[in-house]
């Protein structure tokens, strides 16, 4: 028997297209049509609207974890904050004995030490206190118990302090307690020689 080669011309390509093997009789599945050439340029396309869709999928979820992370750190230190901030107030009259110690001449030796050092400490944690005599009234962080004129102030200043105010960064934890003295009215001229010697339109 001759070589399968020999029996077709060089070139030529047979297919069996028969729906059932001739040797075993069973139905032969039809193999799949390779993809045309539109579908092969399709398939690229495709793979690429799927990766960018799962990229913008991927940065929206990058950004919202993002968001989140801020917004916990956020409220975290907000909670720290306010936690100290209540702590605070409450050492708040230990300061005012303090100060009027100091005023008094009392604040000497070792209670001065103490004093010196709680006041390091309380200032380390961000307390700052505020009110001296000379300050421009601000009814925002002052608290005005008492007023009165005065011409040697040219706007509504504190010219008593009766309780320094504090504050915790930017949070107002107490105002101060002033008294405040307003500009003195404007006297009014004299008259001058001129009108002295006119005579009144009543004479």
């Amino acid at each position: 028997m001759s070589d399968h080669s020999d029996e077709y011309p060089e070139g030529v390509v047979i297919r069996d297209k028969r729906r059932l093997d001739p040797v075993t009789g069973e139905p032969r599945h039809a193999a799949p049509e390779p993809p045309s050439e539109k579908e092969e340029q399709d398939i690229p396309k495709a793979d690429a609207l799927l990766l960018e869709e799962r990229t913008r999928d991927l940065q929206r979820v990058q950004a919202e974890f993002a968001n989140y992370r801020k917004r916990v750190e956020r409220d975290r230190v907000a909670l720290a904050e306010s936690a100290v901030g209540g702590a605070l107030v409450g050492l708040l009259p230990i300061l005012d004995d303090i100060d009027r110690a100091r005023a008094h001449g009392d604040l000497t030796g070792a209670f001065k030490a103490v004093a010196d050092q709680l006041e390091a400490v309380l200032g380390k944690l961000g307390l700052a206190g505020f009110g001296e005599v000379g300050d421009p009234f601000d009814p925002s962080i002052h608290e005005a118990v008492m007023h009165d004129e005065s011409s040697e102030v040219s706007e509504p200043t504190a010219t008593t302090v009766l309780r320094r105010g504090y504050m915790h960064g930017d949070r107002l934890l107490r105002p101060a307690m002033v008294g405040v003295s307003d500009p003195a009215g404007e006297p009014e001229p004299a008259p001058s020689a001129d009108e002295a010697d006119q005579p009144s339109s009543d004479e």
